[in-house]
């Protein structure tokens, strides 16, 4: 189930602060990364990169998370379905994230895709902002979207 939430809290947001905001890798860094474009999304709407976190573990072991902004994301929510919102971030993990997890090194079980309004430090409170999750199994190949 797609996560909309406004006032999301992390439990290990004060121990770890420190060190996932180390974990967080500037893809800019990586072959074929752009930073600055938009990515066009099945629903008509763009989002752009913010940024990756490798590292913290998730639910269903290693974890990395994608994260997109959107100015107009609570519009979106407004006008989005379900259905339509999902197809979104899938198509991000299908697209995005799975070209940029690299085949070296240990594989993530779970990939998680979120969309901001702004950016929002990670794990850290933030309930002015608009913010959907959306979690999707790793099996070295393909996305599988996981309900939360």
């Amino acid at each position: 189930m797609l996560r909309m939430c406004r006032n999301k809290r992390n439990s290990l947001a004060g121990r770890t602060r420190h060190a996932v905001r180390a974990l967080a890798i500037p893809l800019a860094l990586l072959p074929g990364v752009v930073l600055a474009d938009e990515i066009e999304l099945p629903s008509g709407k763009a989002v752009t990169f913010h940024d990756v976190i490798w590292g913290e573990p998730g639910p269903a072991g290693l974890t990395v998370r994608f994260r997109f902004l959107d100015p107009d994301l609570a519009a979106t929510i407004d006008e989005l379905d379900f259905d339509g919102m999902e197809a979104d971030t899938a198509f991000l993990c299908e697209t995005y994230a799975l070209e940029r997890i690299t085949e070296m090194g240990p594989q993530p079980q779970q990939i998680i895709v979120s969309i901001a309004d702004r950016e929002v430090p990670f794990g850290e409170p933030a309930p002015e902002a608009a913010q959907i999750f959306e979690a999707y199994a790793f099996d070295g190949e393909t996305c599988t979207w996981e309900g939360f």
